[in-house]
């Protein structure tokens, strides 16, 4: 029991490493250094251009449609790097579910671009 007990002591000394350095980091910036406060300071700025009007403007739906579906297309692609390196090891079964698995991917994408769902107006 002793033994099984020592086997986990350098992961709880790493996990309360990495918590006190957290902890210390952010007591740290939060309390040190100077904390100078004007309205010119306290201004929006991005990139160098003044800030114009209202920050809630409303995005179109379409924006997010586009962002959800590259996500979407970028996690499936992600699928075929473990199955091209282990492409031998797989064999004709691993290919005809890969196959199964492009043609599924194929269909979506002509849905979406039968929908239109990637054409900006």
């Amino acid at each position: 029991m002793q033994q099984e007990q020592l086997n986990y002591l350098p992961i709880i000394m790493q996990i309360l490493l990495a918590i006190g350095f957290v902890v210390i980091t952010l007591f740290a910036s939060g309390n040190l250094g100077p904390k100078r406060s004007s309205s010119v300071k306290d201004e929006n700025f991005e990139c160098g251009v003044a800030s114009i009007g209202n920050a809630r403007i409303p995005f179109s739906v379409k924006y997010f449609v586009v962002a959800i579906l590259f996500v979407l297309f970028d996690v499936e692609v992600i699928f075929l790097y473990p199955w091209a390196v282990n492409f031998k090891e797989l064999g004709l079964t691993g290919m005809v579910e890969m196959m199964i698995f492009m043609s599924l991917l194929l269909v979506g994408f002509f849905y979406i671009i039968k929908k239109k769902a990637l054409d900006w107006e």
